[in-house]
């Protein structure tokens, strides 16, 4: 592994970014960041984060912007009266790997002309792309890939996350030609132990 971090970013809302972030920061014994947090701050990404990992090494970090509304960055932040300056947005120090964890996709506005991929690309993070079978997915996943591909963003691989469908899962590997991280399978919960045992299906990292 190279000394990027890893920014783990998503085909869509709502399709495990977290969790995968959580398993890749306790395989890794990475450090965590979520630069733009949105609504539900009582309970962040971080704090989810943070109760689902077990090792004593990982350090968290500070969000950039916190925002009090569930909408996209851009939205959130109208509505708490600011306005996200991407120079705020800077990396934090560490000698670890460093999970970056997105919100939502990765045409995310954070402010009208500043998407969540101009954030990838300013902060020199490789993409670990979460995908998830629904359907539409495959439309979502290779939309998002040809983005990658076509903004020159590196990209370290692809995490499937949840029920499996091998007639997507081929389509998209053959058509996307990403790296197959892993494939983390559903779980009735999502805890400590459960993060654990999902560490197991991650290889290549």
């Amino acid at each position: 592994m190279n000394n990027r971090p890893l920014f783990i970013t998503g085909i869509g809302t709502g399709i495990g970014k977290t969790i995968v972030s959580a398993v890749l920061v306790e395989k890794l014994k990475a450090d965590y960041w979520k630069p733009v947090q949105s609504g539900d701050l009582e309970n962040s990404d971080t704090i989810t984060v943070k109760n689902l990992i077990s090792n004593s090494k990982t350090a968290f970090f500070e969000e950039a912007y916190r925002l009090t509304q569930p909408f996209s960055p851009h939205k959130s932040a109208a509505i708490d009266g600011i306005s996200i300056n991407p120079e705020n947005i800077v990396l934090p120090k560490t000698n670890n790997i460093l999970v970056i964890e997105g919100a939502g996709g990765l045409m995310v506005p954070l402010n009208t002309d500043f998407l969540m991929l101009d954030l990838i690309r300013q902060l020199g993070a490789a993409v670990i792309l979460v995908s998830q079978n629904y359907l539409g997915s495959i439309n979502h996943t290779l939309l998002s890939a040809y983005a990658l591909k076509n903004e020159k963003i590196p990209v370290r691989g692809i995490i499937f996350n949840g029920v499996k469908d091998i007639y997507s899962k081929e389509f998209i590997l053959e058509n996307t030609g990403l790296e197959l991280l892993g494939h983390i399978p559903e779980y009735t919960k999502i805890d400590k132990n459960a993060i654990i045992d999902a560490g197991n299906y991650i290889d290549g990292l």
